[in-house]
Order: C-alpha cells, then structure tokens, then sequence
C-alpha cells in the first residue's frame, strides 16, 4: 500500500523546485494533491498535465501571503477534495542583503511571503481537521533558521520565526489529533543553483559531510514521512535535510 493513499495534501509553491518534488512524490505515494502557484500559469498546467494520470490534481493561484487569500483557497480545495489531511507551508522567497543595506520593503516582504503565508493558511486549515480530528501540518524552514546566515537576516528571521510558530501549533493542537513539524533544508540543487557557478557550487558541495548537494526528492520523502502514518507520534520537531551540515 501506498505511503499517503486516500489523503488529500496542499502544497503552497509547487510549480518549481522542492515544491514540485513535493508533489510528484505525494502524487506517486496515493495522494490528491492541490497546489498553489503565484505567477507561473504554465508550469502549473505542466504539472497538472504530468500527474493528472497518476492522481486527481488540481492548481490554485494564489497568494499565500494573503490572508482572505489563503481562506478562499481552503474553502476551494474543501469544496473540490472533501477534506484536507495535509498541508505543506512550502512557498517562500529571498532578498539577500548585508543588513546595513537591506531596505524596509526587503524585510517586510521576506516576513510576509515566508511567515504570514505560514500563519495564513494554518489558521485556514486548522477548523476542518479540527472536525476530521486528524492531520498533519508540514512547515518549511532552513538551516538558516536554525543557525543564521550572514547576509540573510530577513530570511533567517522569518524561518526561525517558522520554528517557533510550528513548535507552538503543534502543542496547542495535539490533543485534537493534529502534528506540525518543520523541516529544514540544507543546500539543495534546484533550478535556482543551477544557474550559479560551478565552481561555487562544487564548494558548497565540499563543505557537506555528505559530498554532494541535496534534490529536491531528498526533501520530498521526508514530507511523505512526517504526513504518513508513520510518524503519527511525532509532532513539534524541526527535520534537518541537510547531509550533515548542521551537526
């Protein structure tokens, strides 16, 4: 039997990248899946088209940021699937600066695209599986949460802050049922790496106890574990997917 037969997850950003893999990976494992996209019309209909044969799918532009958004989107996705037994808080952004030039608008925005869209959608989804008296909340933050980067204070911010909120969810709805835990990527290769140099890459790479950057299906079968039934006593923990790198 499949990891997530019968399930239904919504994955927040899952056109590109971790996303995507989140969504091939849950599509694979029995899970219907909806998505959100913000911009990118093609490649959520790609995606639709791709898994469309493998499970029922269906995309949402939306904005996770918002927060009458983020209520219509849950109200759709109840109103399309019948229920919501996962969610994945995986949207996010970067504007990387020293913080001596790091503009007001760069902070807000990293706060509001990586933290509110968090808070958004999980105030969403909380009443449903609340009802279902199940589900388990997945919340995506990064190495760079747990330790800082210099030049990265925004975003380091917003997925510490991701920690907290999930680390405190998870305690005011354990008793209903309900598991959030976090999940911290290291570096992982995606189409965004792609494009840097080779070199700087291979030295990333060189750093890790592992040798070799993550991909994106490292972190997807994560998520397949912590929304599986096999992790149904684990709740409030931060997964680091990182090779090593933090230990």
């Amino acid at each position: 039997m499949k990891l997530l037969e019968g399930k239904v997850a919504l994955i927040t950003g899952a056109t590109r990248g971790i996303g995507k893999g989140i969504a091939e990976i849950f599509a694979q494992q029995g899970a219907k899946v909806a998505f959100t996209y913000a911009g990118s019309v093609e490649k959520a209909k790609e995606l639709e088209t791709a898994l469309s044969s493998v499970t029922q799918i269906k995309g949402y532009q939306s904005d996770a940021s918002d927060y009458d958004a983020a209520q219509k989107l849950v109200e759709e996705v109840m109103a399309e699937f019948g229920k919501i037994d996962i969610l994945v808080n995986n949207a996010g952004i970067t504007k990387d600066n020293l913080l001596m030039r790091m503009s007001k608008d760069d902070w807000d925005t990293i706060i509001k695209v990586n933290l509110d869209s968090v808070f958004n959608l999980t105030k969403a989804v909380i009443k449903p599986m609340m009802k279902a008296k199940c589900g388990s909340i997945i919340n995506m933050t990064s190495v760079v949460g747990v330790k800082g980067n210099a030049g990265q204070a925004n975003y380091a911010a917003s997925k510490a802050g991701v920690i907290g909120f999930t680390k405190s969810i998870a305690l005011e709805l354990g008793s209903r049922n309900i598991r959030c835990n976090a999940i911290a990527p290291g570096f992982i290769e995606t189409e965004m790496t792609a494009a840097l140099d080779e070199k700087t890459v291979q030295g990333w790479r060189d750093g890790i106890p592992l040798k070799r950057g993550g991909q994106p299906e490292d972190v997807a079968n994560a998520c397949v574990f912590l929304g599986s039934e096999m992790s149904s006593y684990i709740s409030g923990q931060v997964l680091n997917v990182d090779g090593g790198m933090l230990t």
